[in-house]
This record gives structure tokens, C-alpha cells and sequence, in this order.
């Protein structure tokens, strides 16, 4: 099995977030599943909590996603609690598409009555409510608590022991908050905070799960690619995700090519 998992930043390969990202991942997969990560190399890959940014990045994780099914891959994961890209590589592609927040999102749901979200920053909390309500969980949701950090901080945490220490004493305190709210289950709001703790083993904090998104996001992926071989299904590919068929797809091949929605008609 062969997972395509797409990042949101851009970052070589001995950046020590991505050193971490991958063997987590590596760690993750069962025997025999092999996850590539992707870096976006065409945008910026920075600042995806702005929305213009996200959008200037999203159009090569939607690009990747067909590029994921020419090269063989079994599903394609967006590694991004924006789930940016997310909608428009379903409907792309045929092949098993998951983005980090839904698959958060939903196994809290099965793991606990409800989960409190610990987020990153001011800016990204918003974006996490938004995608709740997409997804018709926000009833769900029983409090959000903000770390006192952001994004490029925690990713300075991997190469520097001190900063590590600071944000994982910020997080302990920002999960207890949320227990004495009425969290059952807990959902750190980003991959690099999912990796900044998986790397000191935390997943649990009062008898709370700790969901980290980027294990999850693997295993619900292999259960995705196992599902479709036995049933032959997967995305519906009915209205929200339909391609476009007869003129309408041969215009759009025309001007885009014709990788434009594998396997359509």
C-alpha cells in the first residue's frame, strides 16, 4: 500500500519538524505500507492560517492529489487542519481522499461524548469552528483552549530542548483547562503539535485521549484502501463529489489537459 501524505509547508528533508513528521509516520504505517511526504515547492508553504495563503497553497495540494493517483498511490492525505484542498481532490480524483480535521474530528466522536480543541493561535481557532460546522459536529465540541504559541515556534521546539519543555508545560496546562471544562477527549489542532508530542510519547492526559491526527490520519487511510479492495467503493461520486462528464469535461481537458479528473467520461 502506498499513502501520499501532503504537507502544507515547505521544508527540506533535514528540517527537524520533518525529520519527526516522517518517523512518526514511518511508525504509524502497518507492515508493507509505504507514506511519502510531499512539501509544497510551488508556493510559499508558510502562513497557512491566512486564509490568502492558504488559497495561494491549496492549488498544488489539489494538483498533487491527481498526481498521487497517476503514480500509483492508494489515497491521498492532506496533512493540514485546514483540510485545505480537501472537497476539490474528492471530487478530482477517485482514489480515497482524507484530510486531518475530519478525521480528527470524527474519531473523537468515537472515542468520547464530545472533545475540546487546543489550538495554536488566535488566527487558526476561527478556521478549526468553520470546519466543525461543515461537518455538522460542533455540538459536540465542549471548549477551546489556545495554547500561548504559534505555528513557527512549535516547529523551533524540535531543535531547541528549552522551547520544547515550555510548550509542552503550556499544552499539560491548556488540556487540563479543557478537562475541568468537560472535555472528554482531546484534539491538539495541528501536525506539528501532533508530532511535538507523539515524539515524548503523550496521549493521554487525565484519563483524556489525546487525538493525534497525523497516527489516525494513516490508520483510517489503510482502512480506506482496505475497504475499497474489498467493496469496490469508497467516495461518492454521486453529487458533491461528481465529475463533470460529456462537453463539459472535454472543454475543461482542453484548457487544463488531460489529466483533468481521471477516469471520468
Amino acid at each position: 500500500m502506498k499513502l501520499w501524505y501532503q504537507s502544507l509547508s515547505r521544508h527540506d528533508a533535514a528540517n527537524p519538524y520533518r525529520m519527526a513528521l516522517e518517523k512518526l509516520l514511518r511508525d504509524s504505517a502497518d507492515p508493507g505500507t509505504a507514506v511519502q511526504v510531499h512539501s509544497i515547492v510551488e508556493a510559499a508553504g508558510i502562513a497557512d492560517d491566512y486564509r490568502a495563503m492558504e488559497f495561494l497553497n491549496t492549488r498544488e495540494v489539489v494538483m498533487n492529489s491527481v498526481r498521487a493517483e497517476r503514480d500509483g498511490c492508494d489515497a491521498f492525505l492532506i496533512g493540514n487542519m485546514t483540510d485545505g484542498g480537501l472537497r476539490e481532490s474528492r471530487e478530482l480524483v477517485n482514489i480515497p481522499v482524507l484530510g486531518l480535521a475530519e478525521t480528527c474530528y470524527h474519531l473523537a466522536c468515537v472515542m468520547g461524548a464530545n472533545f475540546g480543541l487546543i489550538t495554536v493561535n488566535d488566527k487558526y481557532t476561527p478556521r478549526m469552528v468553520e470546519n466543525l460546522q461543515r461537518y455538522g459536529l460542533e455540538r459536540r465540541m465542549s471548549t477551546i483552549v489556545r495554547l500561548r504559541s504559534d505555528p513557527q515556534a512549535l516547529k523551533l521546539a524540535f531543535a531547541d530542548p528549552l522551547r520544547k519543555s515550555t510548550l509542552l508545560a503550556q499544552f499539560d496546562e491548556a488540556a487540563r483547562a479543557a478537562g475541568a471544562n468537560g472535555a472528554e477527549v482531546l484534539i491538539p489542532c495541528g501536525g506539528v503539535l501532533m508530532a511535538l508530542l507523539a515524539s515524548e510519547g503523550i496521549y493521554e492526559v487525565e484519563r483524556m485521549p489525546v487525538i493525534n491526527g497525523v497516527i489516525e490520519l494513516v490508520k483510517f487511510a489503510e482502512m480506506a484502501v482496505k475497504m475499497r479492495a474489498l467493496t469496490g467503493r469508497f467516495t461518492s461520486k454521486r453529487l458533491v463529489y461528481a465529475p463533470p462528464h460529456g462537453e463539459t469535461l472535454a472543454r475543461i481537458r482542453d484548457f487544463h489537459g488531460p489529466d483533468m479528473y481521471p477516469g471520468a467520461t
